[in-house]
């Protein structure tokens, strides 16, 4: 729940000007549902028109309780439904003219091109979106993707685009590169996670090749339990190895 600032005993009804937060306001605000939104994040989506907070005749941003509240259904909408800044904008444009929209079920990525969505199952059935999109989601240059790129870092998929695992590298990518961390500091990363996967691999490659179906199906889900085990004793190993470290 946003919280709003109010007056204090005796200072009657607030007016617009008195209710009017700084962009550091905001940021606390936002924070108590969204602990990794930053100011640059805030920053590039008023630069990508989500919001549009007043400015002062000495040019700091002054944003009322309606833009707080619109910056958490964008963070929300990317968040729990995956949606690209331009459906962002075209959905709540037309909130705003009071139009019905629906959106796809929380909890997982949908098709970002051709809005193809499994809404029984939850799941995507084609997941991807183009590169423009990825750039915005990750905040991100052409020149810096493209760098993450040469490293292997990050790859379209087959039929072109990107899938939301991908979206999800790059943004972890970006995040990382804000302490300093440069794409060849993470190739020892990626080749972690190919030796993992071609472990993994090895572990269900019987039951992919088996004939029934239902066979094959397990492997997938055995394949992506393994997945986050994986994960999960890899971080581990991390904390234990930090800890070793610094005490």
């Amino acid at each position: 729940m946003l919280r709003t600032p109010t007056g204090g005993a005796g200072h009657g009804t607030a007016t617009a000007d008195d209710r009017a937060m700084s962009i550091g306001t905001v940021l606390l605000q936002l924070r108590d549902e969204f602990p990794e939104v930053t100011i640059s994040k805030i920053r590039f989506l008023e630069a990508e028109g989500l919001v549009e907070p007043q400015r002062t005749p000495s040019g700091y941003r002054k944003f009322r309780p309606e833009d707080v509240e619109r910056l958490a259904q964008v963070l929300r909408m990317q968040r729990d439904h995956y949606l690209p800044l331009k459906v962002i904008r075209e959905h709540l444009d037309a909130l705003a003219r009071g139009e019905q929209v629906s959106l796809p079920a929380a909890g997982g990525p949908r098709d970002l091109t051709d809005g193809s969505w499994d809404g029984e199952s939850g799941r995507a059935t084609a997941a991807r979106i183009g590169r423009a999109e990825l750039l915005a989601a990750a905040e991100v240059t052409e020149s810096e993707l493209a760098e993450w790129e040469s490293y292997g870092l990050i790859a379209p998929t087959a039929e072109g685009g990107y899938d939301a695992e991908t979206v999800t590298v790059a943004k972890l990518v970006a995040d990382l590169g804000r302490f300093g961390l440069e794409p060849r500091h993470l190739r020892a990363m990626r080749g972690a996670a190919e030796r993992e996967a071609g472990l993994i691999e090895q572990v269900v490659a019987p039951l992919r090749r088996h004939r029934n179906p239902q066979t094959r199906a397990h492997a997938e889900a055995k394949a992506k339990e393994l997945a986050e085990l994986s994960v999960r004793l890899h971080s581990a190993l991390v904390q234990t190895a930090l800890r070793i470290r610094l005490h």
